[in-house]
C-alpha cells in the first residue's frame, strides 16, 4: 500500500517542477521548444494524439545502449580475472518479441520463467541454446517442452526438480544441462517480497545442501550439471551483497570442483536503476569490476579455478527506457497534516503500474505537454480504479497550475508494468509503443473493450441462462 507520511524523508522541493532527472528518464528525454516532453525524437503530444492514453512508451535505443553497456561492462570485468561471462535478460522485467530480437541482437541470452515466456521467446526466433528456464514450479509439460525444444540450462529450483528434469531428458534422448538455484542466505537490502535468498521462501535450495544435491545431478546420465545459481534481491545498488553471496556459494562450488569440473557460477540479476532524483545507483562497470574481483578471491583462497560467470539482469536494462504517458482527468485539493495535497487523478492506474500498491514502490511524474511556471505542490497521482490504493506516484512535486487535460509521463516503467498490468475493473491494458529516430510503431497491441468481452463465454449465449438446477427451476 502507499505510504502514509505526507512528505516521504527523500523528497525534496524542486527548484524546477518541470525538470527532468538525467537518471530517471531515458537518455533521450528532453523538451521541446514549447515545452513538450520528447522521446526518442517524438513528442509525448504527439504520441498520445496517435495512440490514445495509457501508453507505455519505449525508447529502442536507450534499451539497446543499457544492453550493450551491460554486456560490455561484465566482459571486461570477467576478462581481467581470467574468465567469460555470459548475460541473460531476465525475461520477466518485460517480454515480448520485439524485445527479445532487441536483446539477442546485442548479444544477450534470454531467461524466462514460463511456458508462455518461453513461447515467445523461441517465436521471436531465440536460439534454444542461450535460453535459460526459471521456476519454482515447473509443470511437467513446461519441463518437457524446454528439454525438447533445447533449452541451453534449466534451472533446478528444488529436490524434486532433479527426477523431473533427468526423466524428462531421458524420454527425449537428451543431455540436458541445468543449474541448481541455492539460497545464499545473503538479504538484499530492499523490500520484504522482492528479497529472494532468504531461507523462509519458495525460490532455491538450502546451501547446506547444495554439494548433496549437486552430488545427486550428476549421478543422471541425462543431466549435465553446470553449476550453481543465487538471486539475492532486486533493486541492489552496489556491488556488496553479490560479493557476499558469491564468497558463501563459493565454498559448495569448491566442494563441488574438488570431485569434478565445475564450469559456471550464476549470481543472478536485480542490479537497481534510479526510480527518483534521490536513487543513486553505481555504475554498472564498478558493480560488475567489484563482483568479479570477489568471486577471483574466493576461487584464489579456496584453490579452484574461476568460473564461467552468468548474470540476469531485466530492469536494469528495460526499466529506465521506459515512460508511461496519462491524460490527467481531474485535480483534486485535500487537506493534509501542515499543508494540502492534490490528488491528481490520471486515466490509468493499478492495472497498468501494479508496483506501488504490490510493494509502495517510489516513482517520478512530470507534465509532459507544457511546461509551467507556477510553483510546485506536493501531488499524489492516482488511477481511475475502485481501490484507495490504486496509486501511480505517492508523492511528488508538479507545478500547481496542474489541471484536466495536462498529459503526465510516469519515468521508469519499462520494467514489471506492463508485465504485471490486468484488467481489474475490465479496464483494457494499453499498447506499448516503441520509438526509434523519431518513429514510433506498436511492439504490443493494446487491447479494447471488444477484446474483454470476446473472452466471455455468458455473453456469447443466444438468450438467458435457463439450465436445469438453476435457481427456481428444480431438477
Amino acid at each position: 500500500m502507499a505510504t502514509t507520511a505526507p512528505v516521504p524523508g527523500w523528497l525534496r522541493v524542486p527548484a524546477d517542477a518541470n525538470a527532468l532527472a538525467p537518471q530517471v528518464w531515458p537518455s533521450s528525454a528532453a523538451r521541446d521548444d514549447a515545452g513538450r516532453l520528447m522521446i526518442a525524437g517524438r513528442d509525448a503530444e504527439s504520441l498520445a494524439a496517435e495512440f490514445g492514453t495509457p501508453l507505455y512508451v519505449v525508447d529502442e535505443t536507450d534499451a539497446r545502449g543499457r544492453a550493450v553497456r551491460i554486456r560490455a561492462a561484465f566482459e571486461a570485468a570477467a576478462a581481467s580475472v581470467g574468465t567469460t561471462v555470459t548475460i541473460y535478460y531476465a525475461g520477466k522485467a518485460f517480454l515480448s518479441g520485439a524485445i527479445v530480437r532487441w536483446v539477442t541482437e546485442e548479444g544477450l541470452a534470454v531467461d524466462v520463467c514460463t511456458g508462455g515466456e518461453l513461447a515467445v521467446a523461441l517465436a521471436a526466433g531465440a536460439d534454444p541454446a542461450r535460453l535459460g528456464f526459471h521456476g519454482n514450479n515447473k509443470s511437467l509439460v513446461e519441463i518437457d517442452r524446454a528439454v525438447v525444444a533445447g533449452v541451453g540450462a534449466i534451472i533446478i529450483d528444488s529436490e524434486i526438480e532433479i527426477e523431473r528434469v533427468a526423466d524428462a531428458a531421458a524420454r527425449a534422448g537428451r543431455v540436458q544441462p541445468v543449474r541448481l538455484r541455492v539460497n545464499s542466505g545473503v538479504h538484499a537490502s530492499t523490500h520484504e517480497f522482492l528479497a529472494t535468498a532468504h531461507e523462509d521462501q519458495k525460490f532455491g535450495v538450502s546451501l547446506e545442501r547444495a554439494v548433496e544435491l549437486g552430488t545427486r545431478i550428476r549421478s543422471h546420465p541425462s543431466l549435465d550439471f553446470l553449476g550453481l545459481h543465487c538471486h539475492i534481491g532486486s533493486q541492489i545498488f552496489d556491488s556488496a551483497g553479490f560479493a557476499e553471496s558469491a564468497e558463501r556459494l563459493l565454498a559448495a562450488h569448491a566442494e563441488l570442483a574438488r570431485i569434478a569440473p565445475v564450469p559456471e557460477l550464476n549470481l543472478g540479476g536485480g542490479f537497481g536503476i534510479a526510480y527518483t532524483s534521490a536513487d543513486e545507483p553505481a555504475p554498472i562497470e564498478a558493480i560488475a569490476q567489484g563482483i568479479a574481483n570477489a568471486v577471483a578471491d574466493g576461487c584464489r583462497a579456496a584453490g579452484v579455478p574461476v568460473p564461467k560467470l552468468a548474470f540476469e539482469p531485466g530492469r536494469s536494462i528495460i526499466g529506465p527506457a521506459g515512460v508511461t504517458l496519462y491524460s490527467v482527468g481531474t485535480v483534486k485539493p485535500v487537506p493534509i497534516d501542515g499543508g494540502m495535497r492534490h490528488y491528481v487523478s490520471v486515466d490509468g492506474g493499478m492495472s497498468d503500474n501494479a508496483r506501488t500498491a504490490l510493494y509502495g514502490a517510489d516513482y517520478s511524474a512530470r507534465i509532459a505537454s507544457r511546461i509551467s511556471h507556477a510553483e510546485p505542490a506536493l501531488v499524489r497521482v492516482a488511477g481511475k480504479h475502485c481501490e484507495s490504493g490504486d496509486i501511480i506516484v505517492d508523492a511528488e512535486y508538479l507545478p500547481a497550475d496542474v489541471a484536466p487535460g495536462d498529459l503526465l509521463a510516469v519515468a521508469a516503467t519499462g520494467a514489471y508494468c506492463w508485465s504485471l498490468a490486468s484488467n481489474y475493473n475490465h479496464v483494457p491494458r494499453p499498447p506499448v509503443i516503441a520509438v526509434r529516430d523519431g518513429v514510433a510503431r506498436v511492439i504490443v497491441r493494446g487491447e479494447t473493450e471488444a477484446d474483454l468481452l470476446a473472452r466471455d463465454e455468458g455473453l456469447a449465449a443466444s438468450g438467458p441462462e435457463t439450465s436445469a438446477g438453476s435457481e427456481g427451476n428444480p431438477a
